[in-house]
């Protein structure tokens, strides 16, 4: 399969040009906080508290995303070229530093609202998969971070992949990292509220991280490792590690969820999550 024809550039006025991939940010963004709003709106953050969260949370994506690239993936040339780390237009995002620096921002603002930070990361968790979806789809139309060489019939000859058809795996990431999980966190959300047994802040931040992590860490054999690193430890790439770390995290969030006490969904009196059957 020839790769199709899309533009990167979705509008070009002049210089000024609106590319598919910052599109892809804002429509995360915005998507993002609109399917959350009611539950920010319960945590007590009016309009202005809102906004504000969105500006820390758009710092964290790309403070968090530029560092975690230069660390993570090619710290040795940006340690020789420390101007270029501000050099975002020629690329560079890591999915797992812009976590990172979500999750700081959260923290932060948090703190400052006095607002449960647990709480804030369910909703960061559940709300992230738009971004991640619309991001990959993103990446598919600039042919970038594409899979390895496939004999499959639905490989994609890339542009600068060489003459041989390889995986999308841009699209399996959005499928998986997006659209499924965010599929398997509301139907968790649905199923609790029919239950009446509310999930202990942090719970489903604690299911995001096993998900994704476990998720990214199969895609990951059908995708490019990057060039300038290559594989570690013998067959696994960097993203592969730092998604074991999110499933280590993700064990411990859970396992201290867990062991939080919980009103149910009436605001009744906490109790031991030990009393009830699974959280």
């Amino acid at each position: 399969m020839v790769f199709p024809d899309i533009s990167p550039v979705l509008i070009q006025i002049g210089p000024i040009a609106i590319r598919w991939y910052g599109l892809a940010y804002i429509a995360g963004i915005l998507i993002g906080f609109r399917l959350v709003s009611k539950d920010l709106f319960r945590l007590g953050l009016n309009s202005d508290d809102r906004y504000n969260l969105m500006t820390w949370l758009i710092f964290g994506i790309f403070l968090g995303g530029r560092m975690g690239y230069v660390f993570f993936y090619d710290m040795f040339y940006y340690a020789q070229n420390p101007a270029q780390i501000l050099a975002v237009w020629h690329g560079g995002m890591s999915y797992h530093g812009a976590a990172i620096g979500c999750m700081v921002a959260l923290y932060l603002f948090g703190k400052r609202r006095r607002v449960s930070y647990l709480s804030l990361l369910d909703l960061l968790g559940f709300a992230s998969t738009i971004g991640i979806f619309f991001g990959r789809l993103a990446n598919f139309i600039n042919a970038e971070l594409y899979g390895r060489v496939t004999t499959m019939p639905w490989g994609v000859v890339f542009p600068s992949g060489g003459p041989l058809p390889r995986h999308p795996s841009q699209l399996y990431e959005a499928f998986g990292e997006g659209l499924f999980i965010f599929v398997v966190l509301w139907a968790i959300q649905r199923y609790r509220e029919k239950l009446n047994r509310p999930l202990n802040p942090g719970m489903l931040f604690s299911y995001y991280l096993l998900l994704y992590g476990s998720v990214r860490f199969v895609i990951e054999f059908f995708r490019e490792p990057d060039s300038q690193i290559g594989y570690v430890l013998g067959m696994f790439t960097v993203g592969q590690l730092l998604c074991l770390s999110m499933v280590l995290l993700g064990a411990g969030v859970f396992a201290y969820a867990r062991s939080l006490p919980v009103r149910d969904s009436k605001g009744g009196a906490p109790s031991s999550s030990r009393d009830r059957k699974g959280a």
